[in-house]
């Protein structure tokens, strides 16, 4: 039989994993109690059952590891927010613009309004890459 070596590989969360993970990520080791009552307030109304088991599910895949030493048990994420963010664009940019970042970047300035901000603050991005 096979083992399952998460830490060889770039974990890829399901959304709803994923939802958690950015909960655990915002907030630190959490109970499940806590992150339901959390998705409820900030996203969608879920089942407390659904978040456990799901969390559950995510600790066997090694995406969460579980504190039981306690009455309450503490989870807390496994993989890096940036690694998995990371990985997960990566993704997107080569599914669906061909490997094109720039591709990417002009899909999202077009969809989405810019403050006048964020325009500076891509610009003094540009002009860095520009220096390298």
């Amino acid at each position: 039989m096979k083992e399952k070596k998460v830490k060889d590989r770039v974990a890829e969360p399901t959304r709803s994993e994923l939802e958690i993970l950015q909960v655990l990520w915002q907030n630190g080791p959490s109970t499940a109690r806590f992150i339901n009552d959390y998705l409820n307030k900030e996203k969608r109304e879920v089942i407390y059952m659904s978040t456990l088991k799901l969390m559950q599910i995510m600790v066997e895949k090694g995406l969460l590891t579980k504190d039981d030493s306690q009455q309450k048990h503490i989870y807390k994420a496994t993989v890096e927010e940036g690694k998995t963010k990371g990985h997960l664009l990566d993704k997107v940019v080569e599914n669906l613009f061909g490997g094109s970042a720039g591709s990417l970047m002009m899909q999202l300035l077009g969809n989405k309004k810019v403050s006048a901000k964020e325009m500076e603050e891509f610009k003094a991005l540009i002009k860095k890459i520009d220096e390298k």
